[in-house]
């Protein structure tokens, strides 16, 4: 992923106000990004924990989704697994982000939520940059084809936020 700036990213989001983008906190390591091993960035607002941001890139430029993060039980133990990674984590690692649609059917109410790992750090577990405990649905596949898999989930969801069928011209 090409490193954005900051008003980049601000100016990417399809599911949010102009007033809300206003507010967006960025988190203190921001600057410390490894872009290049990154398919997306993802972060919980510092200020706001109950709103959370995913920038992504296409040919077209740069797609930002607002999301909802929703409340969880730490004390339950389950195991939740990533939609987008599929890695399998444990109830606080993983959380439901809901985003409301853009344009007209995100007024009219409309969302759709998807399980992601809480940290976004989705592109490093692919890629065997940061460890996940064992044992783990896809680790047996090589790393290219987890790469692939993980950007073909991430353009299918920011397709269904934007109310497409795929993304215009998602760049691999």
């Amino acid at each position: 992923m090409r490193q954005p700036t900051r008003s980049e990213i601000t100016a990417s989001f399809v599911n949010s106000s102009r007033s809300r983008v206003k507010s967006v906190s960025f988190p203190d390591d921001f600057d410390r990004t490894p872009w290049e091993d990154l398919d997306f960035y993802g972060w919980i607002d510092p200020r706001a924990p109950q709103r959370a941001y995913l920038v992504c890139e296409s040919e077209d430029g740069f797609v930002g989704v607002e999301f909802r993060v929703a409340g969880s039980d730490p004390t339950r133990a389950r195991g939740v697994m990533c939609n987008l990674c599929r890695s399998a984590r444990r109830n606080a690692e993983t959380n439901l982000f809901t985003a409301a649609k853009a344009g007209p059917a995100g007024k009219a109410g409309n969302s759709v939520g998807t399980y992601i790992c809480t940290d976004f750090h989705c592109s490093l577990y692919v890629r065997n940059l940061m460890s996940l405990p064992d044992p783990q649905p896809e680790r047996s596949l090589p790393t290219e084809t987890r790469i692939e898999n993980l950007r073909h989930r991430l353009d299918g969801f920011v397709a269904r936020v934007l109310g497409t069928d795929e993304v215009t011209n998602p760049k691999s």
